[in-house]
């Protein structure tokens, strides 16, 4: 799918995962959460292309530039008893923006989702972001004010999945 002759979806390849993970940093920083970012280039590939894939990447490429991502893996809707879909990450560098290719792929990623025969496409917003709710809205989304994200990481994730404590 291209919007502009200029630009290039691809499914993302193992030698691209350099790249990638300068795009995850990019989308950090604009997030204002470049101390989140503990992984690795070396890691996101293990994690994209190694034995067990747990995830899957879509890159952008703007004049032979890569732009923009999209990072998803399949999740389950038990009240649907379907596939779904979740898209973890969505970033278009700023300079960038404004020429369709945000929505060029989600919009990929969406045909991803109804090729695999899934009942949903979901993903999260950072509250302040108020650009990207009134984006994700034109696409026609739902943002869900009654439901929240839960989160337990590192030696909380460790505790609970060891011991069972809390």
């Amino acid at each position: 799918m291209t919007v502009h002759r200029d630009l290039i979806l691809r499914l993302a390849q193992p030698e691209d995962c350099s790249v990638l993970f300068e795009l995850i940093k990019g989308l950090a920083e604009y997030e204002k959460l470049t101390d989140a970012v503990t992984g690795s280039a070396s890691k996101l590939k293990d994690h994209l292309f190694g034995s067990k894939k747990y995830a899957e990447a879509i890159l952008a490429e703007y004049t032979g530039q890569a732009v923009g991502f999209a990072l998803f893996f399949h999740n389950y809707s038990t009240f649907l008893t379907q596939p779904g879909i979740y898209l973890e990450d969505l970033f278009v560098l700023e300079e960038y923006r404004q020429k369709g290719i945000g929505k060029a792929l989600i919009s990929k990623v969406a045909s991803i989702a109804v090729e695999r025969n899934c009942g949903r496409l979901e993903w999260s917003v950072l509250n302040w972001n108020e650009p990207a709710k009134a984006f994700y809205r034109h696409m026609g989304a739902d943002i869900l004010e009654d439901w929240r994200i839960c989160r337990v990481t590192g030696s909380e994730l460790r505790k609970l999945g060891v011991s069972g404590e809390w």
